[in-house]
């Protein structure tokens, strides 16, 4: 069966120049195309994640294509010790921290019933425990200097349910309230907080993509997503461009969410 996917078509105009940003799971699929995007657009990247060889290499291209880029190792569980010891070590690497993507995050297969506690925990922990330490510890230093900016991961299936993965679900369905919430709290503040929302999305020829094909057929895009479409979405967000923009869970999903898809036959 054949995948089709949308085309990045994105013009690179500098627009985080004189940016820095610390991308979490950015080794890997939607995380490193953030960083990469990130780091054509000017900004001065950190890219954190479990695998450091797959982290330099990151790096490597962003460096090679002429931008800045340093790589930390974050392996982080939900304690409030590893969000700030990678708050720490990305403030020392950039010097201050004025974006922060939250885009690590697990989804382990299973239903409600399968589920057990352990595996619960360990979902609510890297996807919502550990970005709201992290926040909590950067968010100072951010309304110290007067603004910036978090971009945070959402999900399609945060708000239209699906028949397994429901603890994932609600995982994100969290970290989309808690951009909300955190917009309140801090954007008198200056700091502006929004989330991106992918639908399905793949590297091209991955196992996931030829997996994934059927939950995109019938939509508007009718193809599942590149990984750049959502960091553009995230490029977006970060720069001055979407400096009115507060709150706003914005749905980079084909389709997936707004518009009925009709079986056929």
């Amino acid at each position: 069966m054949e995948v089709h996917f949308l085309p990045p078509n994105v013009a690179v105009v500098n627009r985080l120049q004189g940016k820095t940003a610390l991308v979490t799971g950015s080794t890997s699929n939607i995380g490193r195309a953030i960083a990469l995007a990130y780091g054509a657009e000017g900004a001065h990247v950190v890219v954190s994640g479990r695998d450091g060889e797959r982290g330099d290499a990151v790096v490597a291209e962003i460096r090679g294509a002429g931008g800045r880029a340093d790589f930390v190792h974050a392996d982080l569980d939900g304690s409030q010790e590893l969000s700030q010891q990678l708050a720490a070590a990305a403030t020392a690497a950039l010097g201050r921290v004025d974006v922060v993507v939250n885009n690590a995050g697990i989804y382990p297969a299973g239903t409600t019933l399968t589920t057990d506690a352990t595996t619960f925990d360990r979902i609510f922990g890297v996807n919502v425990k550990a970005p709201y330490f992290l926040i909590a510890a950067l968010i100072p230093g951010m309304v110290d200097r007067g603004g910036g900016v978090v971009v945070n991961l959402g999900s399609w299936i945060a708000r239209l349910g699906v028949p397994s993965g429901s603890a994932y679900s609600a995982s994100k369905g969290a970290l989309e309230t808690l951009t909300r919430a955190w917009s309140a709290e801090f954007g008198p503040s200056g700091v502006r907080v929004n989330a991106v929302s992918p639908g399905v999305v793949a590297d091209s020829g991955s196992e996931l993509a030829r997996l994934a094909v059927g939950m995109m057929r019938g939509t508007p895009a009718d193809g599942v997503g590149r990984p750049e479409a959502i960091a553009a979405a995230a490029v977006y967000l970060a720069s001055d461009e979407a400096e009115f923009v507060h709150g706003t869970v914005l749905d980079v999903d084909g389709g997936r969410l707004g518009v009925a898809v009709v079986a056929s036959g």
